[in-house]
């Protein structure tokens, strides 16, 4: 436990590798997805679980009660109260509750013994009388008291004794936990996962409980500690749950919160919570803003003891996301239970498998919007599919274009068939282009929508970039007017291009607006032109002011004939440059 102090996105992985598997899908480039992320309901749950109660029995059970009419239930329950108590001796409130709470047993001694035209007032004495001759095995309903079902209990029987009186420590520990405040119906959830507790010596139960209690914790609290986590009363003082305590205190939590977020149906393991804990805290949180997310979304923590959230991050790191990224996520996390969200996520990436979506762009998508794929509940690609009246490949392209589309495919809303995509296209990029000035119907406007290349929304995209870059909005609609083509560059050539323009070359960005065009040139043709022209310049082989448009747009071939030649060592000099560009 103490190595996890040096926790990193590499011990995530290998804590959740146990979730994930190779799956090698022909629709996918070679790569690792999470094993059970696909075909299944991801479970992170890492500890012993409750075998179901068989439907048989429980339907046994419930026929044993609704079949005892109250006439024979209740004298039946008094007489198994009587015997228990005066004949074998076990405390009053003991004898009431159990005969109260085995209606199992109490079915089957009721079937026991020929009741049927006795139900005026003899059959207490009927069971009494049957108790007395065929002595019962009290563990049974003592368990089945506890809250156990036959099935549940049936391992836990002595071999070699029946009655309770000849096991002191585990009545003597089994008042302990009553007289602290526990119900007794709910006993058996700690007999089930920690038998132990009842098996403890006379005194040592008292004693452990109050080693907890000196860590500041209240008797409901710790009442409650036990029925979720009842293995603390184990073995030594469990110091993962004092870390993970005090951990909480320095954040500024008050037991009284601990207690509140705590189910007394659930089940705690406090070593992976304060895995859970170590986690968050490796991500560059301050205190407060730790403090705050955890008081926000205390599942992070107590959802299947942190496992949920574990392998949540497990799943985006393999995903490709950065643990800065995931700091930033967790911020801005949903009002959702984290076992949820991943659920979430997981029926998109099928969705995603499905439509035979690249694994590219899987990873972006996943590692550019998890929020957004974490709190939608989606229907099934088979479904989108037949309702938005798509091909797998459409529908692809548009959750590529904009990830947005996926908030109108979640459950409980209705889908509409999508417009033909090419006339659709068509009036967006139309729209588009209105909006930066052209004419509708003008040649200007055919123009550029033949020169186009790319979706609308790319395109607002690309123009948005230029705009950034700090030229006016006005100068770069007049751009897009003159050359249309510059928006056929995807937004980081744009970015690269207007760099390498004010930084390499040292243009100033007004030059955009004189020449537009040349951010349509390859960056290959820039960085070789303009470079040799400034070299020739300080040769004083060329004319020293000779704009960007001059020197860019003409060909090679003209370039090298009007400028290059002009210095002996042009021709090398250029094809230096030509080698160092390609070679790069």
């Amino acid at each position: 436990m103490r190595q996890l102090q040096k926790l990193g996105p590499s011990s995530i992985l290998k804590w959740v590798s146990s979730n994930f598997l190779e799956n090698r899908s022909p629709s996918l480039k070679i790569r690792y997805w999470p094993a059970g992320f696909v075909h299944g309901a991801l479970n992170p749950r890492l500890y012993r679980t409750k075998r179901p109660v068989p439907a048989e029995e429980l339907a046994c059970i419930a026929e044993s009660v609704n079949k005892i009419p109250v006439a024979v239930r209740k004298p039946a329950q008094a007489a198994l109260s009587d015997y228990l108590h005066s004949t074998r001796g076990l405390q009053f409130l003991d004898a009431d509750h159990i005969s109260r709470n085995s209606p199992f047993f109490l079915g089957k001694l009721v079937k026991r013994i020929d009741v049927e035209g006795d139900v005026e007032g003899n059959v207490a004495r009927l069971v009494s009388r049957f108790l007395r001759y065929h002595p019962i095995n009290e563990f049974e309903p003592f368990f089945e008291s506890m809250g156990l079902k036959p099935s549940e209990y049936a391992p836990f029987l002595p071999r070699d004794i029946m009655f309770l009186s000849d096991s002191d420590l585990l009545l003597e520990n089994y008042h302990v936990l009553c007289n602290y405040g526990i119900e007794r119906t709910k006993m058996g959830k700690i007999y089930r996962e920690a038998a132990e507790i009842f098996h403890h010596d006379c005194g040592v139960l008292v004693a452990k409980i109050q080693a907890y209690e000196k860590l500041g914790l209240s008797q409901d609290t710790m009442a409650k500690l036990i029925l979720c986590s009842p293995y603390i009363l184990t073995g030594d003082v469990n110091l993962d749950f004092v870390e993970v305590i005090e951990k909480l205190k320095v954040l500024g939590f008050e037991f009284s919160w601990l207690k509140e977020q705590l189910s007394e149906n659930g089940y705690y393991r406090w070593n992976r919570i304060l895995e859970a804990l170590l986690v968050l805290s490796k991500m560059a949180y301050t205190d407060e803003q730790l403090g705050r997310l955890i008081s926000q979304h205390p599942g992070l923590l107590f959802e299947d003891s942190g496992s949920w959230m574990i392998s949540l991050i497990g799943l985006l790191l393999k995903f490709g996301s950065t643990m800065d990224e995931l700091h930033k996520m967790f911020l801005q996390f949903p009002h959702i239970k984290v076992e949820k969200f991943v659920s979430n996520l997981r029926q998109c990436f099928i969705l995603f498998m499905e439509i035979d979506m690249e694994a590219e762009e899987i990873d972006r998508i996943v590692r550019s919007h998890p929020l957004l794929l974490g709190s939608l509940t989606l229907k099934k690609a088979s479904s989108l599919l037949t309702n938005l009246n798509v091909g797998k490949k459409r529908l692809c392209e548009i959750i590529k274009e904009n990830p947005q589309a996926l908030k109108s495919w979640v459950i409980g809303l209705r889908v509409k068939p999508l417009a033909n995509s090419v006339e659709a296209e068509i009036v967006h990029k139309t729209k588009f282009l209105l909006s930066l000035g052209f004419v509708e119907g003008s040649n200007d406007l055919k123009r550029a929508l033949k020169l186009f290349r790319g979706k609308r929304g790319e395109l607002q995209e690309r123009f948005d970039c230029i705009v950034k870059s700090g030229l006016d909005r006005t100068d770069v609609c007049e751009m897009v007017r003159v050359s249309p083509k510059i928006l056929s560059q995807t937004k980081d050539v744009l970015e690269m291009k207007i760099d390498i323009l004010l930084n390499d070359l040292k243009y100033p960005l007004s030059s955009l607006v004189r020449f537009p065009a040349y951010l349509s040139f390859s960056i290959e043709r820039v960085t070789t032109r303009i470079p040799m022209y400034n070299w020739l310049k300080k040769k004083g082989s060329v004319d020293p002011f000779l704009s960007l448009s001059t020197i860019v747009a003409c060909s090679d071939k003209a370039f090298v004939e009007l400028y290059v030649n002009r210095h002996p060592d042009g021709i090398r000099v250029w094809q230096d440059l030509r080698k160092t560009i390609i070679h790069e």
